[in-house]
């Protein structure tokens, strides 16, 4: 008698949004990665929202986490440091164009999820790799809409009004002015999921999750800035920070009471400590260091869960 062949197992990465906090996101990463080498090999689905989306289509496109790491500390902490709109949708154009140049979504070694947010329909728009991830109109279904990475990448990082909106132009010739995907879904492991169960046809039992967040920390103190930068930031960074994590809260809120009997790893630790204090625009390397830091301890903490689903 055949020996009966194993179904199988649908593997999921979802990387939320949050600026420069990706630093913890990639600590994390780095410890997964040294427990099961290259992650476009061992995940069959890398969805990710802003920052996240910049992680997850360097994975998807085959970079290990130690060269994301040193684009990051350049590239990102570039971006961060200016005020103004037009200043920081410039940097993050020139970081898009140099990590992704020319590429499409052709290029991705394993499928991948970038989440934007329409402006004119304030709905989502993901940009996908293949036809098995489209829940309709699959005969007219283009890799990406037909749209280089870099700007995918950038729709889905353009935090409105601190970057400016995002204009792009699929294959249909139809130019559609996106933002930041933490907009609709900062934590996007339930469009991930609706991908697996719903168009790659997975049976929930088969499917594997691990969503890492960025961690939560307090704000920074008043002192660092000065009294008109202060209010700027008390009314516009904060309340930004406090929506992405409201929605990134009901998010997996959601997830866990739609999809419970899903096998999910979800790692985001909370940090109370007044030396932990930063926000999505932080450019200290010395602080966004330790972020790093505590996403490796964060995987310590969670490593034999991980190797239970992974």
């Amino acid at each position: 008698m055949a020996e009966t062949e194993e179904p199988k197992v649908c593997r999921i990465l979802s990387l939320d949004g949050g600026g420069a906090k990706g630093f913890y996101t990639l600590g994390v990463l780095k410890g997964i990665e040294g427990m099961v080498g290259p992650l476009h090999k061992r995940f069959d689905l890398i969805y990710g929202t802003s920052t996240g989306s910049i992680i997850a289509a360097l994975i998807a496109l085959g970079h290990p986490v130690d060269e994301i790491l040193e684009l990051y500390k350049s590239h990102v902490v570039e971006v961060m440091k200016y005020w103004l709109p037009g200043n920081k949708t410039a940097a993050l154009e020139a970081l898009a164009a140099d990590v992704f140049k020319d590429q499409d979504f052709t290029a991705t070694k394993t499928n991948v999820g970038i989440v934007s947010t329409r402006w004119a329909f304030e709905t989502p728009m993901i940009f996908k790799t293949s036809v098995d991830q489209a829940h309709g109109d699959k005969p007219n279904f283009v890799p990406g809409f037909g749209c280089k990475i870099s700007d995918a990448v950038q729709a889905s990082c353009s935090a409105y009004p601190f970057f400016r909106k995002k204009t792009v132009t699929t294959s249909d010739g139809e130019a559609i002015v996106l933002i930041d995907g933490g907009y609709c879904a900062n934590n996007p492991t339930l469009y991930a999921i609706a991908d697996a169960t719903n168009a790659l046809k997975f049976d929930r039992k088969h499917i594997r999750v691990v969503s890492v967040g960025v961690g939560e920390y307090p704000a920074p103190k008043k002192s660092v800035f000065s009294a008109m930068r202060w209010i700027g930031y008390l009314f516009t960074v904060r309340l930004l920070q406090r929506v992405l994590e409201i929605n990134t809260q009901s998010m997996n809120q959601l997830r866990h009471i739609l999809f419970h009997d899903i096998d999910t790893v979800r790692i985001s630790t909370r940090y109370t400590e007044p030396e932990m204090a930063t926000d999505l625009f932080e450019h200290d390397l010395t602080k966004l260091d330790q972020l790093w830091q505590r996403g490796r301890q964060s995987f310590r903490e969670y490593e034999n869960a991980l190797r239970k689903i992974l």
